[in-house]
């Protein structure tokens, strides 16, 4: 497909040299391009659709990269991303060595600052508008936050500082809610075209200085203009909150009106101070598919992803298990903007009163457990592995430290492929493992997971599961089992080399021990399911030393205070003298890419493994 305009465009300064009508045909033929790449390889959809008039505006009306965009919620910017000298390697986004679907600052000097998790651009902005303030700077510092991360509580320490210290930094929250508000009507565009006009604020302003000079008057004629002001936007507009916080509030405008917000925003230029401007989107306006549901489209998987799998994901087995177990237990669920994502969908139709969406708040959804849990309900907290991270002092200090039951469900856990480095669930074990009184687990399939969940709340527990982005199977009809606390099992018996690990990793193992007996025609390498990583099953761990030469742990997770660092902390402290090899990401972030990519550059492919316990067996 030919395009007409984005074809001349290779950076911001050449989004300049056009006229409106011709901003508006750039914007449908940008929306086209990121259909057109989405729909092939995949990424996400809906957000970035949404913000495209947005961006070309932002780029039209500020100087960038001397102009600073900061980026919240990392994938809003691909249209950003196309407009600044990566048109052509948008074609490989999210892609092993291509470009990162996040803002990374090592891929662009337009990516002032890198954005995956949410909440983070107003504090990250507004360091950087202090340091170019202490460098005697002039440039301008704008932050775009929204896709739910005004949910975030970050955001508003952010907000609250940045009222305090009264430096320009414009705000700008794109509220991409799926229709324009009832306040966007004719009175709001009329006061926000009274409060950026460089009349009225050079009026303002003269009145606020002049008062200065009048001290036994000033204070009282500010609170009246103040006030006054006030009255009207809380009137007609939502704005008050903010300007109570210190920030200029301009708002409700129609973010899909190239020609209103270039004026809007030309006009916030002028104003050295902070601002908050409101900007409404429509994250299901140019979705190109028969049902415009920006929620359904949130992302896409590509034409060129295929599965051929009837499985299903763990995200669906947690559901099913808790919706099956809800009858039996008294527990709620709490998750952090990701009710569809972490499977609760079912659970939450059903039982509304026993779950709760608390937004990008993965602290607070920590510590709102912990009061659950002290009330005598057991919480089942579901959250992604690397937004887990962000609770860390809760699990600690609200959980922990008051022995209270809680089950921590981390899904994509592991490398979780295209999205990157910022999503990658590898730090997990780590910081679990270091809670006391924490139990450490990774299920090896549906089965064993619903199993876990059971043991977890019928006994009151303080657990965590950790689980991939992956596919697995479920027959609850067939569970008839319990599994102890601290148990594992043994799925392959050999005489030589043990695996110890867990979760994803098994098929791995199993794997290679198949191929280690075709190879020599005899059982070599055992395999242990250590479905508990905290605490360690020691008497069956004891009972492999006795009876195996060489260990090999492998976790897909980073190895430094993981799984393996247990093994050998526990050899080390026993005085077990065995050979002994640690398997998992080695210090360092992993890129984007596909998880088989991945796996084998992080050597936890069935190949680079084998070589390993190869290598292993050969020192000796």
């Amino acid at each position: 497909m030919k395009y007409k305009y984005l074809s001349k465009i290779n950076n911001p300064d050449d989004i300049k040299k056009l006229s409106m009508d011709d901003l508006n045909e750039l914007s449908n033929e940008v929306s086209s391009y990121i259909h057109d790449v989405v729909n092939k390889i995949g990424g996400h959809y809906s957000s970035p659709l949404g913000v495209v008039d947005l961006t070309i505006a932002l780029h039209y009306s500020y100087n960038t990269p001397s102009d600073k965009l900061i980026w919240d919620v990392g994938h809003q910017a691909y249209a950003h991303k196309i407009l600044t000298e990566r048109k052509e390697s948008f074609k490989n986004i999210r892609q092993y060595n291509g470009i990162s679907g996040f803002l990374k600052i090592d891929e662009s000097k337009y990516d002032a600052f890198g954005a995956g998790h949410a909440s983070t651009s107003i504090s990250a902005a507004l360091g950087i508008a202090h340091a170019r303030d202490s460098k005697n700077e002039k440039h301008q510092v704008v932050a775009i936050i929204g896709d739910g991360a005004m949910t975030g509580g970050m955001a508003y320490e952010g907000l609250n500082n940045l009222g305090f210290h009264k430096t320009q930094l414009t705000v700008i929250l794109n509220d991409n809610s799926f229709s324009i508000s009832e306040s966007v009507g004719a009175l709001s565009k009329y006061l926000t075209r009274i409060v950026t006009n460089p009349t009225y604020n050079k009026i303002r302003r003269d009145i606020w200085n002049l008062t200065d000079k009048i001290p036994s008057i000033s204070k009282t004629i500010k609170k009246i203009i103040r006030k006054t002001e006030g009255s009207i936007k809380a009137y007609l507009t939502p704005g008050i909150f903010f300007e109570e916080l210190g920030l200029r509030y301009i708002g409700p405008i129609d973010g899909h009106d190239i020609d209103n917000m270039v004026k809007v925003l030309q006009s916030i230029k002028e104003m050295n101070t902070p601002v908050l401007l409101h900007v409404h989107t429509n994250k299901s306006k140019r979705i190109n598919m028969d049902h415009k549901d920006a929620i359904k489209y949130y992302s896409l998987s590509g034409t060129d992803s295929k599965s051929n799998s009837n499985k299903k994901s763990y995200s669906k087995v947690l559901g099913e298990s808790l919706y099956d177990l809800s009858g039996k237990y008294n527990f709620h669920c709490v998750t952090a903007a990701m009710n569809i994502g972490t499977g609760l969908q079912k659970f939450t139709d059903n039982y509304p009163e026993r779950s709760i969406d608390v937004g990008i708040a993965e602290e607070h959804a920590v510590t709102y457990a912990a009061g659950l849990s002290s009330a005598g309900i057991i919480p089942i907290v579901a959250i992604y592995s690397t937004f887990m991270q962000r609770a860390y002092d809760c699990i600690i200090h609200d959980i922990a430290l008051q022995n209270l039951p809680a089950i921590f469900c981390m899904d994509r856990a592991g490398l979780v492929g295209n999205d990157g480095p910022t999503h990658h669930g590898v730090f997990d074990i780590s910081f679990m493992r270091s809670v006391p009184g924490l139990i450490v687990t990774a299920p090896k399939d549906g089965n064993e997971m619903y199993s876990l969940i059971n043991l977890a709340v019928k006994n009151k527990l303080m657990l965590s599961i950790r689980y991939p982005k992956a596919n697995t199977s479920l027959d609850i009809k067939s569970i008839n089992d319990e599994i102890n606390v601290g148990t594992w099992e043994v799925l392959r018996t050999g005489n030589k080399v043990c695996i110890l690990t867990f979760g994803s990793m098994i098929p791995n193992a199993l794997e290679i021990s198949n191929a280690f007996k075709d190879k020599y025609n005899k059982d070599m390498i055992t395999v242990v399911n250590c479905r508990f990583i905290k605490p360690l099953d020691e008497k069956l761990l004891n009972d492999m030393v006795q009876n195996h030469k060489y260990f090999v742990t492998i976790e897909e997770g980073i190895i430094s205070g993981g799984f393996g660092s247990s093994i050998l902390e526990y050899f080390t402290e026993h005085n077990i003298n065995k050979m002994i090899k640690i398997i998992g990401i080695r210090d360092e972030f992993t890129t984007h890419g596909s998880r088989k990519e991945l796996l084998k550059i992080s050597g936890l492919d069935v190949d680079n493994i084998e070589k390993t316990i190869m290598e292993l067996m050969n020192e000796t």
